[in-house]
């Protein structure tokens, strides 16, 4: 009986043990006698006044002490440790210090590469992306493994330049993309609904917008991001660089922004009152907390020299209206600035408001989490079979068709098929995630996915690793050689293009390119090309060779990623994603990767579908199916949009969107209506762009801009009508070289597919 008394004592230890380690941190227990009256604790009051009070009992060490993304507890006043930094890019993940896989939850969904998701031009897809991404950060805390619930996602820079190794985690190039991904992602992951205007209360989790702004430069030819000095237009910082931050505060109501490392014509973005302040908080309204990327305020003395001593670094981001360092500097440097009287502590109080009011807004000083409106949310919903079966519809709907000569795919389901599977990508589970993610919930690779369809599958690597310095070329071709068809899996992974890791050319690493051509040549039929790749790839030799018959870019495909690639190789899905950048020619590497200019003059030929004037291996929009769309504006569409004001010129080159206002701006929204039919045997997910061009492009003027984008689901023959609202304030304007946006009369065409409706406009 002893010895079954003592067993028992300590089994009930420990369990009480596992108990208390798993409880989420929170502020304010109604069991701790002596906090539960402090007037921050009282739900009752709004959170600017409870925030006051907090601020007001905090000594000033105390206070320092929260300026860092590494927040340590408070014990006097019952406030837990915070760590402000996590990573939920396409997938709660570990990457951050805030998150831990090492519970009850050991994994989360994995979805695809943003760069990719995007490619489905599918806005209600990325908010349930992001509703998943929401629910699993807060069962994570609710079982105790998350120290924070400040997510430092999504990354909403405009992908620039296919060089840069981060653009894989971005939406793309265009700015009316990556502002649509921006708030459905942000409002998925809050809580708030996919029209906006649900969130009064509580945030699910916290989303935060970066990296503001214009950067998209981690390191070339000897500068790096932490020197860089992006000088930008004010026509380029209005209508390319800054509309996705915009669309993220004002509409997506982000609770967080991400100050970037470099200069913005000469300026720290994170020493910017300007940015930060004027134009984020009091120009678009942004009410939340502004974190600085890690030791991004360090660099502003130590490397770019802007400030002369680390004091002044400090002085001058508080000063600027930014909240939280990744990083320890202000927790070294804020007291002196302090004590020699650089910096007031009306700063500091300023900055602590914020940061208490975003962890308010998570209920994290309303007592046990376990009553919140978050509370019940359990490790059952992580890697559920609901957002798994989410992770493959992202795969499905993002991978790319770039060409599919007569008909290649999909192959013939047969049972006497033999296959042969190639390539150093074909069987890489962590190549298919990308990078900034977690342990996915399972993974299965090309190989795997295409093994179950056919039993003889023979598999090659082809490439000592996808760097793909020295090839086994003779082995592969023998096996091409023996085999009904070819599947050869390439492209690029984390070694080629990364954080921190810039390309140096656009062509395909290696031998990667003599293994396709000496493969194709021995194949028995043409053979299929699968890229995975977050930039783009010159694969201009694939594209112009009859050999090659079907390409398609998968991008980083996420968990679910070879299943995907798998079934549109064999036809159980329709493949309709569309490329969300420009693939250009590898001559494209002569333009500096530091010039940020977007439009085109002498000797430049421009950046982005919207500017860019040169030769492309594949447009932006860019993407076939196994069905075939046609599309039709109905006649009844309207081709004329007046916008005489009685105050206004009527020769005027433009009008000023200022000088129209709001309420004229709604009022003189129009109605486009595409009709599109499936005219394919197979149904299919299909993605409708709806351009803008002009008859007769001004200086400054976009080639053609993206005004709308939806995506319908047609079966075979049927067909659908697609609604496009449009406001001209909005859609129909251009920034001139003031950086003011204007509206420019004369003729227009919108544009769908092959298919084009004239539309003037008067003012």
């Amino acid at each position: 009986m002893g010895l079954l008394h003592t067993l028992s004592l300590i089994t009930l230890l420990i369990l009480l043990h596992t108990t208390e380690s798993t409880q989420p941190p929170f502020s304010c227990d109604s069991s701790n006698p002596s906090t539960k009256f402090f007037p921050f604790c009282k739900t009752s009051l709004p959170i600017k006044i409870r925030v006051h009070d907090l601020v007001s009992r905090l000594t000033l060490d105390e206070k320092i002490s929260q300026l860092v993304n590494t927040a340590p507890s408070i014990p006097r006043l019952g406030i837990p440790a915070y760590q402000w930094w996590s990573e939920a890019l396409h997938g709660v993940a570990n990457v951050g210090p805030g998150i831990h896989f090492n519970g009850p939850i050991h994994s989360a969904t994995s979805f695809p590469q943003v760069i990719l998701t995007a490619a489905s031009f599918d806005a209600r897809l990325w908010y349930r992306i992001g509703q998943v991404i929401g629910a699993e950060a807060r069962a994570v805390y609710n079982a105790g493994q998350a120290e924070g619930m400040t997510f430092w996602a999504p990354n909403i820079n405009i992908f620039r330049d296919p060089r840069w190794g981060r653009g894989q985690e971005t939406p793309g190039e265009d700015p009316l993309v990556t502002g649509k991904y921006a708030v459905a992602y942000v409002r998925g992951v809050q809580g708030d609904s996919f029209e906006g205007g649900k969130l009064k209360g509580h945030l699910q989790a916290s989303a935060c917008c970066k990296h503001f702004t214009a950067y998209d430069l981690d390191d070339w030819n000897g500068v790096n991001r932490f020197i860089f000095d992006a000088r930008v237009t004010v026509q380029d910082l209005a209508d390319t660089y800054q509309p996705p931050f915009q669309s993220c505060v004002e509409q997506g109501r982000a609770s967080g922004i991400m100050c970037a490392y470099n200069r913005v014509n000469g300026v720290p973005s994170c020493a910017d009152y300007n940015l930060l302040s004027e134009t984020a908080r009091r120009r678009w309204g942004f009410h939340g907390y502004i974190t600085s990327d890690c030791d991004a305020v360090s660099i502003i003395h130590d490397n770019q020299g802007y400030a002369k001593t680390p004091e002044d670094a400090v002085v001058d981001v508080l000063k600027a209206g930014m909240d939280v360092d990744c990083g320890s500097y202000l927790q070294n440097y804020t007291k002196k600035a302090v004590e020699e009287k650089k910096l007031p502590q009306s700063e500091i109080d300023r900055a602590l408001r914020n940061l208490f009011s975003v962890r308010m807004r998570l209920g994290l000083f309303d007592g046990s989490p376990v009553r919140q409106p978050f509370g019940n949310i359990g490790p059952d919903k992580v890697c559920s079979k609901d957002h798994q079966d989410l992770a493959l519809e992202a795969a499905r709907s993002g991978i790319v068709l770039l060409k599919n000569s007569d008909r290649l795919l999909p192959l013939p389901k047969k049972r006497s098929l033999s296959l042969a599977v190639i390539g150093p990508n074909a069987n890489s589970p962590q190549t298919l995630l990308g990078n900034y993610a977690g342990p996915p919930c399972k993974s299965v690779t090309p190989l795997q996915a295409l093994q179950s369809y056919v039993k003889n599958t023979i598999f090659h690597q082809g490439c000592d690793a996808v760097s793909c310095y020295s090839a086994a070329i003779d082995e592969a071709v023998k096996i091409a050689k023996g085999v009904d068809y070819v599947v050869l899996v390439l492209g690029l992974d984390q070694t080629q293009e990364r954080e921190g890791h810039d390309r140096v050319h656009l062509e395909l690493p290696g031998m990667q390119q003599e293994l396709i051509d000496r493969v194709a040549s021995a194949a028995k039929k043409p053979v299929v090309l699968v890229l995975l790749s977050g930039g783009p790839v010159d694969i201009s030799a694939a594209k112009n060779d009859k050999r090659i018959g079907s390409i398609l870019w998968a991008g980083y495909p996420g968990q679910a990623g070879g299943t995907a690639v798998a079934e549109i190789i064999f036809g159980d899905h329709n493949p309709g994603g569309r490329l969300p950048v420009t693939w250009y020619p590898r001559e494209y590497i002569k333009l500096p990767m530091t010039d940020m200019r977007m439009r085109a003059s002498s000797g430049y030929p421009g950046r982005t579908y919207r500017f860019y004037e040169g030769e492309k291996v594949f447009e932006f929009g860019y993407g076939l199916s196994y069905s075939n769309y046609v599309y039709e504006f109905p006649a009844v569409t309207q081709s004329m949009l007046q916008l005489n004001q009685s105050s206004a010129s009527q020769t005027a080159e433009y009008m000023l969107v200022s000088e129209l206002g709001k309420e004229v701006c709604e009022r003189k929204k129009m109605s486009v209506n595409v009709r599109v039919k499936n005219e394919g045997e197979m149904a299919g997910k299909h993605s409708v762009l709806l351009f803008m061009r002009r008859k007769k492009p001004s200086h400054g003027s976009p080639v053609k801009e993206l005004v709308g984008f939806q995506s319908v689901n047609l079966k075979a023959g049927e067909r659908a009508e697609v609604e496009f609202v449009l406001n001209p304030c909005e859609h129909l304007s251009r920034a001139n070289e003031a950086g003011l946006m204007v509206i420019e009369p004369g003729s227009h065409f919108l544009v769908v597919g092959d298919v084009e409706l004239p539309l003037t406009i008067t003012i």
